[in-house]
């Protein structure tokens, strides 16, 4: 008989929208038993989620899961990287960009499914100014949302739309010095752009399918950076349909390129994210890709899935959450009622004196 892995799960309690003891319910129920031993760790403060995975790493663990959001997968990640520990994940956040890029569901259930099949790929990473990144990092408006966004007290993605639209019309982009290294050609290019965003991607999307740089792969050994130029407020709609079909690349506002790295100068210190964590900096921004840096399980296909299974998608995962909050209220109520049968047996044999 083979040895059985083992699995932590790291827990981020107060990440995304909703409480985890739903998705603990449901490792206890449907992880294969026959496959892994495993054992749940919470955070406590920020940077927590590193240093548990670090040490779960240094201690032979299997598999490092993170149950949260963008941040608590960015944190378990940066403790697994070049370790033989794979990064799992569970979301549970409020825009799980890696997680769908990964094709990883969003529905707890189908997640631990994937976990148990045991499927693990190498993936790239990103470096920015000495911060990993595993999704997309980027510099000017979605840096400055970022920044907005942590500062409030709502999550989810209505705050996040809000914050967006509150903030685009008064902001106003930057003119940035570019300098390409490492690009498909072998080609080292300089290019000077007014831009609204810069982002640089390692996987597709944003977090709640909002395709940034939808062909991008976590794979291929590059990252794809988008650049949005200055645009007029009436042509905002159509960027934004674009976004979530996963067709911007065809406005004519992008600009487009892949490089292993590049270096970012603008005329003045401020944010850029990682992730979606805010990050102050100075003048000069290096972003570079390291290829093959951290073990994942995850599907083996990557990237934007098709309209038609991206619609089937959105029906399952809201049927499956329906059915699994369900299944679970019943289970909790047999295991009630088993044990108020046997509390029920037990009085009466005091009763009886049996």
């Amino acid at each position: 008989m083979s040895r059985k892995k083992h699995i932590t799960f790291i827990v981020n309690p107060i990440s995304g929208t909703s409480g985890k003891n739903f998705v603990l319910h449901l490792i206890e129920e449907y992880l294969d038993r026959n496959v892994y031993t495993y054992d749940v760790l919470k955070t406590q403060h920020m940077g927590h989620a590193t240093e548990l995975a670090h040490a779960a790493a240094e201690r032979g663990v299997n598999v490092v899961c993170a149950i949260g959001g963008d941040g608590t997968v960015n944190e378990v990640a940066c403790g697994l990287i070049h370790t033989p520990s794979a990064l799992a994940i569970i979301p549970s956040g409020s825009g799980n960009g890696l997680a769908r890029h990964l094709r990883i569901p969003t529905d707890p259930l189908s997640a631990i499914k994937i976990i148990n099949l045991g499927n693990i790929q190498l993936m790239d990473y990103g470096i920015v100014n000495l911060k990993p990144f595993f999704c997309t990092c980027g510099v000017g408006f979605d840096a400055f949302i970022s920044q907005r966004f942590a500062e409030s007290k709502r999550r989810g993605p209505v705050s996040y739309i809000e914050n967006v639209l509150n903030s685009s019309l008064r902001y106003h982009p930057d003119t940035y010095d570019i300098d390409i290294i490492n690009t498909t050609n072998g080609q080292e290019v300089h290019k000077i752009h007014k831009a609204f965003l810069i982002s640089c991607a390692n996987a597709s999307q944003y977090g709640n399918n909002a395709y940034i740089a939808p062909s991008a792969s976590v794979r291929d050994g590059l990252m794809d950076v988008t650049i949005i130029e200055p645009f007029l407020p009436i042509e905002a709609p159509q960027l934004a349909i674009q976004l979530f079909n996963g067709t911007i690349e065809q406005n004519s506002r992008i600009k487009t390129f892949q490089c292993r790295k590049a270096i970012i100068h603008r005329t003045r210190p401020g944010v850029v994210h990682y992730d979606g964590d805010p990050l102050e900096t100075g003048e000069t921004i290096e972003v570079e890709i390291v290829p093959q840096g951290l073990l994942c399980l995850s599907p083996t296909e990557e990237g934007m899935p098709t309209v038609e299974v991206r619609v089937q998608n959105f029906l399952t995962e809201h049927f499956k959450n329906m059915y699994n909050k369900t299944e679970v209220l019943i289970q909790e109520n047999i295991r009630k009622s088993q044990r108020i049968t046997q509390l029920n047996k037990e009085l009466i044999r005091k009763i009886s004196g049996k």
